[in-house]
Formats: structure tokens, C-alpha cells, sequence
């Protein structure tokens, strides 16, 4: 338009850029950050290390021993952790169960909820036995409410169900999406630097099996934690991926009941409970789970194939390793397991990824091959090569110290660990005299010891 409408002149009209509101919302929020308690020590200037004062809030024990060692001893103050799982794997009944802990012991807890209302969150509090008079919930999806009720109530934690149901004010697109999981857990993670208050944050997974975001999210928490388990199982494994604060990969157990999460003390012995003397193609290994050793029972069944292409098929073992440990048996050893269906499977639901079970797993496929029972008192711990050497395994005498705790008598171990640190090593485990350290160089060697 050339001309005024209003006054006739021509060429009067100039263009003026106005900011918009989603424009003005992020320069509030800059500000408001800007403005707002720093992130930690040092944001504005930097520190010389020497000068900085640590922390003097100690670690946060959440109640539960097996996730206070999953966690590294405890919630670290400011720390924001994200906890993933499957649809109704239980991750909103075992952090329900933390809040009211904490909200005994520690301090107030406030727990958001963007997917069920306050009444459906009392309901299932008074199912699992906790009435916390400093227990506060929000049943909220705005950030900004979330945020205005953290500097009012101060609490102790914060606990987030879940982050994909958050919106940002300032974001136009919808809860869930890549950009608002993004801005809402960035935001987060700035509250609980400046505030130094601990976040729990649920996240959904894809059918991938990873926390939506997709790695966003796994980038920018702290700790994250992942609870595993199979649907028809009632045990629930809490691991630990990530931890900038503790030692990764440890494994918390629980067990699922009506009335919630259960601690599960001595995991080994459980999962070794219904275990049958005298049958063929079973073996018990030790797994290392971050620094905790697990003895768990593997099962194999070499069966004649009917239908002329074999199949393998694994439950809790890789596939690829199980192929490699068959391909070994066959030209190392001597066992013709190549017309033969092969199935394994890991007891309890558990999955096995370290090499240090490959003894074991080989053991149970030659039992059942042979039909020659391994002894139930016997352990066999190794990582086997392709040449069928045995090959050492690290902390060698924790795994035989827990196998004698639990009362088994002997062990088969790798020779080539036995060196004089490694001698050294068992002989300080401390080990009853009637328990047996059984050496092997080779994977032929360890089978005739086990199926002898």
C-alpha cells in the first residue's frame, strides 16, 4: 500500500519488525535465569579449585539400600536423575515409595504428577502404606506452576511423572515432543543446580527399549537409571547406566507385590531357590553387576534337529555369543552340536552380557549334549577364546568369595589368572578350608573336570 489511508500521504508506510510473544516469553525466561541464584560456584567468574567450597549437604539415603547403591551411597544435593522403564514396569510405584521415605526421614517431598490426578495418587499411596504428612502432590503439567511451587514449599525432592507430559509456556509445539522434553528437562536441571534440590524424572521408552528424547535426555541428567524385568516375572532389576556421581552398571533387585516394591537382600540365594539337584544342562555362573557378584543359573537343551536347519535360541544370553561358544565346542572340543537345536536361558528373567559366564554357558550345552550332570556344589566362572583357552576375569576373588558364602564347595577357574598377584588374591579371600579352586587352561580341560 503506497498511499495513508488516514492522512493521503504517499510513501509514508515504513516496515517495523514486532517481536512475538513466544520471542518476548524466551527473553523473560533469559532474564529470569540470568537474574535468578547462580547454577553452582564460579558461573559468573571463574574459581580456582582450591577456593571452591564443596557441598556441605551430605548424601540423601533414599530408604532403600539397593538403590542407594545403585545410585553410588545416596541422592547427591542438585543432582537430577532420570529413571526409565517399560509401560507398568513399576517405576511410579518404587519412586512413590521413595518420596514418602525421604518425606519421613529427610524433609518435605513434592511429587508432580502430569498423567493422574491427586485423588488416583492418594490411592495408590494408601495402597502401598504411606500416609507422609510432608508428602505434597501436584497434579500439573506447566513448568512454570512446577517451578513456583519448588521455591514456595522448598522441599527436600522433587520427583517429575513423567517428563514427557511437561509443557514449556514458551514452546508452541505439543507435550512429548522433541523440543518441549528438551526445554523442560534443561529447565529442570537448571532448578535443581541453583536450588540444590534432587529430581527424580520419569521417562517413557520407545519400543526400541530407550527413554523417548531419544538420547537427549540421557545427555543432560546425571544419573539415569533404567528398571528391567520381564512382564510375567516378578522380580525388577534397578540398573544404573550413567552415574556422574557413583560407579555405573550396578544392579539394585527388587521384587514386585500388592503392596509395592520389595527389596530383595540376597538376590543369589533367590534366584538359585528352585534349582533341581542332578539335572543335565544346568550351571551356575558369576556375573559381575557393577561391584556386586550374582550367581544365577543358566539352563541349556541340545536337542537332535527334526527339520534339517538347526536353530539356535537364547533368553538372557547374546546371540552372537552363544553362536561363538557353539562354533568353539564344535572344532575345539569335539562336540558335533551342528545338526542339534540349541536353546539357552538365564533364570529369573535376568540378562547376562558379561564374557565371564562363557564357561558356564558352554558347561550347560555340553551337559545336555553329553547327558552328564554338572555337580550341584560347583561354580565356573572364565571368559573363553576362540582357540578354547580360558582366559581370567577381573575380580576373580570377590566372585569365589560369594560362591562359598552361599555354600558351594568348589569352583573352576582359569589358570591363566593364577599368577602371583592372582594367588595372592584368592589366598587373601579368605575362603573356608573345605572350598576348592579348581584351575583350567583350556575349555576342553574345564569340561572334564565339571562332567567328570
Amino acid at each position: 500500500m503506497g498511499k495513508c489511508p488516514d492522512c493521503g500521504a504517499w510513501n509514508t508506510l515504513e516496515e517495523v519488525v514486532e517481536a512475538s510473544q513466544s520471542q518476548n516469553a524466551t527473553q523473560q525466561r533469559r532474564q529470569a535465569l540470568l537474574s535468578h541464584a547462580p547454577l553452582t560456584q564460579g558461573t559468573n567468574i571463574p574459581l580456582v579449585l582450591p577456593d571452591i567450597q564443596p557441598l556441605s549437604q551430605p548424601r540423601i539415603t533414599v530408604g532403600y539400600p539397593e538403590m542407594d547403591r545403585v545410585l553410588g551411597g545416596g541422592l547427591v544435593p542438585g543432582s537430577v536423575i532420570l529413571v526409565g522403564g517399560e509401560p507398568g514396569i513399576g517405576k511410579s510405584t518404587l519412586l512413590l515409595q521413595v518420596s514418602g521415605s525421604i518425606a519421613q526421614t529427610t524433609g518435605p517431598v513434592l511429587y508432580v504428577s502430569g498423567e493422574e490426578s491427586v485423588e488416583q495418587v492418594k490411592m495408590r499411596a494408601e495402597r502401598l502404606d504411606i500416609s507422609g504428612e510432608r508428602l505434597y502432590l501436584l497434579a500439573s503439567i506447566e513448568l512454570d506452576a512446577i517451578t513456583e511451587a519448588v521455591h514456595r514449599l522448598k522441599p527436600s525432592l522433587l520427583i517429575v511423572d513423567s517428563i514427557q507430559t511437561l509443557i514449556a509456556s514458551h514452546l508452541t509445539s505439543a507435550p512429548g515432543s522433541i523440543s518441549q522434553v528438551r526445554e523442560c528437562t534443561l529447565q529442570l536441571v537448571q532448578l535443581a543446580k541453583s536450588t540444590h534440590v534432587p529430581i527424580f524424572i520419569i521417562g517413557h521408552v520407545t519400543k526400541e527399549g530407550t527413554v523417548a528424547g531419544p538420547k537427549a535426555l540421557e545427555h543432560i541428567a546425571d544419573a539415569v537409571l533404567y528398571l528391567e524385568g520381564e512382564r510375567y516375572h516378578s522380580y525388577r532389576l534397578l540398573r544404573g547406566v550413567k552415574n556422574r556421581f557413583g560407579a555405573t552398571h550396578e544392579v539394585g533387585v527388587f521384587e514386585m507385590h500388592g503392596e509395592g516394591m520389595v527389596e530383595v537382600a540376597n538376590p543369589s540365594a533367590v534366584f538359585l531357590a528352585d534349582r533341581e539337584d542332578g539335572a543335565t544342562g544346568s550351571a551356575i555362573v558369576v556375573s559381575m553387576e557393577g561391584t556386586r557378584p550374582l550367581l544365577v543359573e543358566v539352563q541349556a537343551l541340545v536337542t537332535p534337529s527334526n527339520f534339517g536347519n538347526a536353530r539356535c535360541t537364547t533368553n538372557g544370553i547374546e546371540h552372537n555369543r552363544l553362536l561363538m561358544l557353539l562354533a568353539v565346542l564344535t572344532k575345539r572340543v569335539g562336540l558335533a552340536v551342528g545338526n542339534h537345536d540349541v536353546y539357552a536361558n538365564v533364570i529369573g528373567g535376568f540378562t547376562l552380557e558379561e564374557p565371564s559366564i562363557d564357561l558356564g554357558v558352554a558347561a550347560a550345552i555340553a551337559s545336555s549334549y553329553r547327558e552328564k550332570n554338572i555337580p550341584s556344589d560347583m561354580v565356573l566362572v572364565g571368559e573363553v577364546g576362540l582357540s578354547g583357552e580360558l582366559r581370567a576375569v577381573s575380580r576373580l576373588a570377590m566372585r569365589v568369595r560369594e560362591s562359598a558364602k552361599l555354600g558351594f564347595k568348589r569352583c573352576i577357574v582359569p589358570s591363566a589368572g593364577k599368577d602371583s598377584r592372582g594367588r595372592g588374591e584368592l589366598e587373601d579371600a579368605g575362603l573356608p578350608k573345605d572350598f576348592k579352586v579348581l584351575t583350567a587352561s583350556s575349555l576342553a580341560v574345564a569340561l572334564e573336570i565339571a562332567l567328570h
